[in-house]
């Protein structure tokens, strides 16, 4: 949502791939140079570029840092820190970095500014390390050229690391933040509260959880396309403090809207509510790897190691309910955890499992549960649109196969740090892939963890940080196997029918119980 007028500030690069409707839809008439203020549900978690990788951090980044490559307005690569690129061989890509680039300190950007923030990327305190996963080796040619090595061809390098942002190596080491101070690490680095990128503009304050103010660059290297001096950001976690915020002219942008809010807003005038459906899949993952769960009455067995117990729980849900009673009919009930918007979607294989509560029971009798079960169901409070709601929504419709659910919800900073300790039985999870490819949707939520893959050789396309986000344990060796070869296939059509069928596999099984798109 944001504000019209003749005044206005023009477009503010925002690069959040979930929220890229709002940030295109900003004016670009003429006007004054102007403050921009505007206001999200939560605060980037750092503002170091290599600490997290969720959508918001990354996005909010973008308008400080930069990749050798970036997305456009209509959401292709285009060269950024590079200008050019190619493949002299099938798993190398030599990039040409742009010359005359600053860091806002004024040092030059290089290419042992690229080796540097390869290597601090994969760091272990590393919240982007799947990002970088298909490199293997970042070689300097000369000051202005690099060759990245991958593990075998890579086709999709260039998607995947358009949010792979470069750091000053000079910078982050008289700092000492070469490495990165990444949510697992439990300590807050120099980078975590202060920038130094090559972007449009400059952080210039940062109060965490309050408020962040960022400056126009005057020497950045690319054409500006708007007018705005200062940006003020704030995180405002109460959907209607933010739509006041808004209808009191103290916002030119703000979201998400909740849907309490929609209409309110949409009668406003002087305001335009952008809306449509995101790339995010949200879904429900399941602990499949314990032979105890950590959270239930079941002792000494998991019942959801049974595909039966997990079709059961899929099948007792009425996503149509949540579509219209939860989510006011702003979402799209999906089948698969890839959506319409990303590479890799199989329209064939989307189809839901059908509601059927009498199957769900049945089912459940056949795995030997027929009185069914206690568990503690995971869900962040505010994060997704009416994320409360729909875990309140699905612990209902549990009960009806006697799976009592006890909802634990929390702010999302402690659900992830949660997800990614694998300390949980039964949880709330949305997945927005950065390269906008299934390959991403996999490698961060389905593939085996990488932490089971201690001591075992390592297979093709397997590589940093794998798994990070399969907090639910899912594991099956042939799906690594077919993502693995997907992450290498040039062919498009034989790279399409390797993903669809990882897509049947998982979807099959039941690795995760998919939910919607939300708008």
């Amino acid at each position: 949502m944001h504000r019209g007028g003749e005044h206005r500030p023009k477009r503010f690069r925002v690069f959040v791939f979930a929220l890229i409707a709002l940030a295109l839809a900003v004016s670009i008439l003429p006007a004054q140079a102007k403050t921009f203020r505007w206001a999200f549900q939560g605060d980037p978690a750092s503002m170091d570029p290599h600490a997290a990788g969720d959508t918001l951090t990354l996005g909010f980044l973008g308008n400080v840092y930069e990749g050798l490559v970036r997305r456009g307005k209509r959401l292709e690569i285009e060269p950024a820190l590079a200008t050019e690129w190619s493949n002299p061989a099938p798993d190398v890509w030599r990039f040409k970095l742009r010359p005359g680039v600053k860091f806002h300190d004024g040092s030059p950007f290089t290419a042992d500014d690229v080796i540097f923030s390869w290597r601090r990327a994969r760091h272990g305190g590393s919240g982007v390390k799947p990002i970088t996963a298909g490199i293997k080796d970042v070689r300097k040619i000369d000051d202005l050229t690099v060759d990245v090595i991958t593990h075998g061809p890579r086709p999709i390098l260039t998607s995947e690391i358009s949010r792979w942002y470069i750091m000053s190596k000079s910078w982050s080491e008289t700092h000492d933040a070469a490495a990165p101070a990444g949510a697992q690490s439990g300590r807050e680095g120099y980078a975590a509260q202060h920038a130094n990128g090559t972007g449009p503009f400059r952080l210039e304050s940062r109060l965490a959880d309050v408020k962040t103010v960022l400056e126009s660059n005057p020497g950045w290297w690319d054409a500006r396309t708007d007018n705005v001096t200062v940006a003020i950001f704030t995180p405002i976690k109460s959907a209607a403090v933010r739509a006041a915020s808004l209808l009191l002219g103290e916002l030119e942008m703000m979201s998400p809207v909740s849907l309490q809010d929609t209409e309110r807003v949409k009668r406003a005038g002087g305001l335009r509510l952008v809306q449509g459906p995101e790339a995010r899949t949200v879904f429900l993952g399941m602990d499949v790897w314990r032979d105890e769960l950590l959270y239930s009455n079941v002792k000494g067995s998991n019942p959801l190691k049974d595909a039966r117990v997990r079709k059961a729980l899929y099948q007792v849900i009425d996503i149509e309910v949540i579509r219209k009673k939860v989510m006011r009919g702003a979402s799209w009930p999906a089948g698969l955890l890839v959506g319409p918007a990303i590479n890799g979607f199989d329209e064939g294989l989307n189809e839901r499992f059908p509601y059927d509560p009498a199957t769900s029971k049945m089912l459940l009798a056949e795995a030997g549960y027929p009185d069914g079960f206690s568990i503690v169901l995971d869900c962040p409070n505010g994060h997704y649109v009416n994320d409360k709601a729909i875990c309140r929504a699905v612990a209902a419709m549990l009960a009806r196969i006697n799976v009592e659910v006890t909802l634990n919800t929390q702010p999302k900073a402690r659900h992830f740090a949660k997800l990614m300790k694998q300390d949980t039985s039964f949880f709330l999870l949305g997945w927005m892939p950065a390269a906008l490819d299934a390959h991403n949707v996999f490698y961060n939520t389905v593939m085996t963890r990488e932490d089971k893959l201690a001591g075992e050789t390592a297979q093709p396309g397997q590589g940093p940080g794998q798994g990070l986000w399969n907090a639910g344990g899912y594991a099956n060796p042939e799906v690594d196997a077919l993502i693995g070869r997907a992450a290498r296939e040039f062919d498009a059509n034989t790279r399409r029918e390797l993903i669809g069928k990882a897509l049947s596999i998982h979807k099959e099984e039941v690795g995760h119980i998919p939910l919607h798109q939300q708008a």
